[in-house]
């Protein structure tokens, strides 16, 4: 069953080392992840499952253990994916779970057993939905961190340029992740999420369907929009 879940962005700029100058810009949203992080160990889980976007289809899962890096951003800098050891795979995290170890690492957490899970920007709705509810059947106390941005449409000089569409589909995210509405994360546009180039909207389908009938409430810690990309942070209980 999910007991928590915690809502992060997963820009690589979250990184200080990779947003160099820059990093004051995102010291809210950094403080708002180690809160978030922080609901998820005070509900003791017994497994934490990290969920982000990824290249292709998808699913992809990562092992505890599983390495990743920021050196395709210039950065000397390694993460892992929980405690353990790798396992030899090869395998490599892709950036948005990279930034979910770094994130874990900097707060420390040695609660919970720790895996991964990368889902692509075609997944579909539906598969999003049974792979959560699988994930929360594993065992009787589970926890997702689930990483994912808003949409990159937000002003003239974002990613995706700007689109009238993207403030009042971003404003909509953060009230359904705030309010934990499950209902509302299922039935998101996946053709508009597409366009306005939204990378967390299959992994917050995974968590709507994991956290189907947990009676889970929501607060909202963050929301915001810098460099254009909106950026929302939530924590679930």
């Amino acid at each position: 069953m999910l007991v928590a879940a915690a809502v992060c962005p997963c820009p690589p700029l979250l990184v200080p080392e990779v947003a160099a100058g820059a990093a004051p810009e995102l010291d809210a949203a950094r403080a708002a992840c180690t809160d978030a992080l922080g609901v998820l160990a005070a509900a003791r889980p017994g497994r934490l499952v990290v969920v982000g976007p990824m290249d292709g289809a998808g699913p992809e899962t990562y092992p505890e253990g599983t390495a990743g890096s920021f050196r395709g951003f210039g950065v000397d800098l390694d993460v892992r994916l929980g405690a353990a050891e790798g396992t030899g795979t090869g395998q490599r995290l892709p950036y948005a779970l990279a930034v979910a170890a770094w994130l874990l690492e900097r707060t420390g957490w040695a609660d919970a057993p720790v895996e991964g899970l990368g889902v692509g920007e075609s997944y579909p709705p539906a598969q999003c939905a049974r792979t959560g509810r699988d994930i929360a059947a594993r065992d009787e106390r589970v926890a997702l961190l689930v990483m994912g941005d808003a949409s990159a449409c937000r002003t003239l000089k974002a990613p995706g340029y700007l689109d009238d569409r993207a403030a009042p589909f971003d404003a909509e995210v953060a009230r359904a992740l705030g309010a934990a509405d499950v209902s509302a994360l299922t039935t998101l546009d996946t053709g508009l999420a597409h366009e306005l180039k939204v990378s967390g909207r299959a992994p917050w389908q995974v968590l709507a369907g994991a956290a189907d009938g947990a009676d889970l409430g929501g607060s909202l810690l963050y929301e915001d929009a810098p460099y254009g990309v909106g950026y929302v942070v939530a924590a679930w209980s």
